[in-house]
């Protein structure tokens, strides 16, 4: 007669497998389920879009069109990014007061909230260029000789070689740089406003772009030093050939009449 031995299992033996199970679908759902944050963050973009979808369509949408696909008096909007929005509406330039040759800096109307609104929107139309960090933009530590040749190899035909600014054609101009914020500056760089050209990272990388924000921090502060004497403006050489064709050919007309009065009385005598 065979004896059957049967192992008796402890009584929790089933609640502690139920808990182990537990635990496991647990950690499963957490790795391959959305977090809590990544939901909280989507959510706060498309609250952000649906803001600037509405700030669009009061300010933007009469020039650019309803959808940013642009109309005649305004360009279409899909694909330039949130830094190109980022720079036009922070410096005031958009929305423009009414058409020209170029649309000024002016006074700023809408708040910082108000422009990554906007900006979101507009980045929801097509990818571009992203409103930068500061990190980014920082010129901490940047090569300033070598922002120095960049900028006069790329910017200085337009911004003069100290970004004092200069006369295009047909009305137009390059602004002065003198006081512009490096996030602007970069942002500038990256989506290339109205008449300038764009320098995206493909082509100038950022190291290159803070190397040149560094170079116009230096020349446009106390820091700057002028070897040469007085800088007259830091204009170059238009105005330093009218200071001395203004006050040479001056010296040189009251030295002439000078001279002819000493003779004519020399001759009296």
């Amino acid at each position: 007669m065979k004896k059957l031995s049967a192992r008796r299992r402890h009584p929790l033996a089933a609640l502690v497998v139920l808990l182990f199970a537990l635990a496991v679908t647990g950690g499963l759902y957490a790795a391959f389920s959305p977090s809590e944050a990544k939901a909280d963050d989507s959510s706060a973009q498309s609250l952000a879009i649906e803001e600037g979808k509405k700030l669009y369509a009061v300010g933007c949408a009469t020039c650019h069109g309803t959808g940013g696909q642009g109309t005649t008096d305004g360009p279409s909007l899909v694909g330039v990014g949130s830094a190109a929005v980022d720079f036009q509406v922070s410096t005031g330039r958009m929305p423009a007061q009414q058409p020209g040759a170029q649309v000024p800096k002016k006074k700023n109307i809408y708040s910082n909230a108000q422009i990554e609104q906007l900006s979101a929107y507009i980045a929801s139309l097509g990818p571009g260029p992203v409103t930068p960090t500061k990190e980014q933009y920082n010129p901490a530590g940047a090569d300033i000789a070598e922002g120095g040749e960049l900028f006069r190899t790329n910017c200085a035909q337009c911004h003069n070689f100290v970004g004092k600014g200069g006369a295009l054609t047909n009305g137009k101009y390059a602004p002065s740089l003198e006081g512009v914020s490096p996030k602007h500056l970069y942002e500038a760089m990256q989506t290339g406003p109205q008449n300038m050209p764009s320098f995206p990272d493909t082509v100038m990388p950022e190291e290159k772009k803070k190397a040149i924000i560094a170079y116009l921090d230096t020349v446009n502060s106390d820091k700057s030093e002028t070897p040469g004497g007085m800088e007259i403006g830091g204009l170059g050489p238009v105005s330093e050939g009218l200071f001395g064709w203004v006050f040479g050919m001056g010296a040189m007309i009251v030295l002439t009449i000078w001279v002819a009065a000493r003779t004519a009385k020399a001759k009296k005598s």
